[in-house]
């Protein structure tokens, strides 16, 4: 996107994206909790578990994906207009370092937000000791769809 001011096509963007993520069933298994939302940004949260580990203190990839898929999409959603909704339809990551900290915290951006298609990424964080350590970046595609109302 270009460094202009993002203006949201929903003023209500915020508490309708929120709503409708945290009533997924698998944000709610992941205890995904909202930090921050913007336009066209949004940071997010995902405590340890060791459900989620694949040895003791450190998280498998699966978890890793989920926060910056369900980021890099969020950021997406917050330029949707009212009515519609956004769900992946393509993802890359690339692990760069050990989620072994206490939580993920996840940055997601929009990179280009089309009508039907958007480009989206998101940067995933291990938190330890309260710093961040990068150890994932990637890039997604949604694809945003209008509820029709029966």
């Amino acid at each position: 996107m270009s460094n202009r001011a993002i203006e949201p096509a929903n003023p209500a963007y915020a508490e309708v994206l929120q709503r409708m993520v945290l009533a997924m069933p698998m944000a709610r298994e992941l205890g995904l909790q909202f930090r921050r939302v913007a336009p066209g940004e949004v940071d997010l949260l995902i405590p340890y578990r060791d459900a989620w580990s694949f040895r003791p203190g450190q998280l498998q990839a699966t978890a890793i994906f989920a926060a910056a898929d369900f980021a890099a999409v969020a950021a997406a959603g917050t330029l949707l207009p009212a009515g519609w909704i956004n769900a992946s339809v393509d993802c890359t990551l690339k692990i760069v370092g050990p989620a072994d900290g206490e939580a993920l915290l996840a940055r997601g951006r929009i990179v280009d937000a089309g009508r039907l298609l958007s480009v989206c990424a998101a940067d995933v964080f291990s938190v330890r000791d309260g710093k961040e350590f990068l150890c994932a970046t990637a890039l997604a595609t949604d694809r945003n769809i209008e509820v029709k109302s029966k």
